[in-house]
């Protein structure tokens, strides 16, 4: 018998394999599916990006390893446009790390700074990658409740003192997912304080800044006065830019974090294909049109859906951000209960609260990752059950 490692049965089913597998039974059986699960853009990437793309994989240079931080180039890319998105000066050399998808440096960053037994500050309900990679590096995850009565901020004065001056690490997320909550800079000044007061390294994980609504800009973490002093903040093209599948980020900040990151990947990976970080520099330099397209749109598919639901008598409040609804389950239903029976009744697939966290339980997830159609269909069939 092949016995796995002991680190791998101390992790849950990764969530969202969950979510494909339960799907792909229903499609099995001839189901209608309406998909809200995994928030993966359904928006094309822009074709000034792609074309990008096509030039640079012409060129025999890029068919060869890549650098393992990144091509310089990239990196001046991301610096200047932290400087013109959020005034942050950032020196490309050391304070810019190129990363395979945010999620790769998430993943990785506990095993450059967590021995056995270290302590992991996370947010829960969280993304679920923040405590896979503090397990896989031996470490133990200490979850921070993010609460309604909180505006689900982590309340770090409820930190046991104990707790947080044995913590090398702390992961915070916003603009939030699931929660598509949101953090102003008071909250970020905290996290500083905490980080100095118990020299704890902070990870900021700012995928879906670009995605603000009604005029609402959501900020950097490395915007405030000494974040750079404690902390790295990972980003990603992958939202911002419909680019999920071609795999590449950045991470930003303290230059000796950074350092240790990289140590790790240039011992796991060989770095990002070359023409897609000539692709990323497409991105970050070239029409910024797209990103103002994808926050209209997913603002006409948020609306449609919370004002659907509403009218249905649900009580979902209408997020700031991102491109999840954090969804208030109806009080005869878990959160489970609730994402079996829309998908066995409706066929409708959501996220359960509690698969990121139990703090999560009593919501549901939704991604707006759907036609605006087929959320209009959804609120048909939704109403069609008693709730």
């Amino acid at each position: 018998m092949i016995k796995k490692a002991e680190r791998i049965e101390k992790l849950p089913v990764y969530l969202f394999a969950q979510i494909d597998k339960a799907k792909r039974e229903a499609i099995a059986k001839g189901v209608d599916i309406i998909d809200f699960g995994v928030g993966d853009p359904d928006l094309p990437t822009p074709n000034h990006i792609i074309e990008a793309l096509y030039k640079a994989a012409q060129d025999p240079k890029n068919h060869r390893y890549p650098t393992y931080e990144g091509m310089l180039k990239f990196r001046e890319a991301v610096a200047s446009w932290y400087k013109k998105r959020f005034h942050i000066e950032l020196n490309p050399e050391r304070e810019v790390l190129t990363l395979i998808g945010a999620k790769e440096g998430i993943g990785h960053i506990p095993l450059a700074f967590i021995n056995e037994g270290d302590i992991a500050l996370i947010p829960d309900p969280g993304y679920p990658v923040y405590r896979a990679g503090v397990t896989f590096a031996g470490g133990i995850p200490h979850t921070m409740p993010l609460l309604k009565e909180n505006n689900f901020l982590p309340d770090l004065d409820k930190i046991d003192r104990k707790i947080a001056k044995k913590a090398k690490l702390m992961f915070i997320n916003y603009p939030n997912n699931p929660i598509s909550a949101v953090a102003d800079k008071d909250f970020f000044k905290k996290v500083v304080e905490f980080a100095k007061e118990n020299n704890v390294i902070v990870c900021h994980d700012a995928t879906y800044s670009e995605l603000g609504y009604d005029g609402y800009q959501p900020h950097s973490f490395l915007e405030v006065e000494g974040a750079k002093e404690v902390g790295i903040e990972f980003h990603s093209l992958s939202k911002t830019y419909n680019m999920t599948g071609w795999r590449i980020g950045m991470a930003c900040g303290n230059s000796d974090i950074l350092a240790g990151l990289g140590s790790i990947k240039t011992n796991i990976d060989s770095g990002v294909f070359g023409a897609i970080q000539y692709a990323g520099i497409e991105a970050l330099t070239g029409p910024q049109d797209c990103i103002a397209q994808n926050v209209a749109t997913y603002k006409e598919r948020r609306n449609i859906l919370v004002n659907g639901l509403n009218k249905l008598g649900w009580d979902v409040p209408l997020p700031k951000v991102a491109f999840y609804v954090w969804i208030p389950v109806p009080e005869k239903y878990t959160s489970a209960k609730l994402c079996e029976t829309l998908l066995e009744k409706c066929g409708i697939v959501m996220t359960p609260g509690n698969g990121f966290g139990k703090s999560g339980e009593g919501y549901i997830r939704a991604a707006l990752t759907v036609d605006k159609s087929r959320i209009e269909e959804a609120i048909k069939r939704i109403g069609s059950l008693k709730f």
